[in-house]
């Protein structure tokens, strides 16, 4: 991985997440060094704010959760998540990395 939290393997997105579940609500932070911040509203319990996770980010990049693969990290605040061919980038990811969209 780069020293960045993102990195494209062809058309599949690949994040290094730092998760923080049990928050307030569901959002994408900012970066912090080679990882972006995700909260997620549910507990961490069993892995279920992982589903709740990546849940929420197939709503965000406008994919079905099908197409997020969680690499690694599904009991840790650590994780890697590969998105298979992104339909849309979101909002919140653009003033640190504008040319994400490739």
């Amino acid at each position: 991985m780069s020293e960045h939290f993102f990195i494209w393997d062809g058309d599949t997105l690949v994040l290094n997440i730092l998760g923080t579940p049990g928050a307030s609500r569901n959002a994408i932070g900012k970066p912090r060094g080679n990882q972006l911040k995700v909260s997620v509203a549910t507990a961490p319990e069993q892995g279920k704010a992982t589903d709740a996770m990546v849940k929420f980010l197939a709503g965000q990049f406008g994919v079905s959760v099908s197409r997020i693969e969680v690499v690694f990290g599904r009991t840790s605040i650590h994780k890697q998540l590969r998105i298979r061919a992104p339909q849309k980038i979101p909002t919140a990811l653009l003033p640190w990395v504008p040319d994400i969209a490739r």
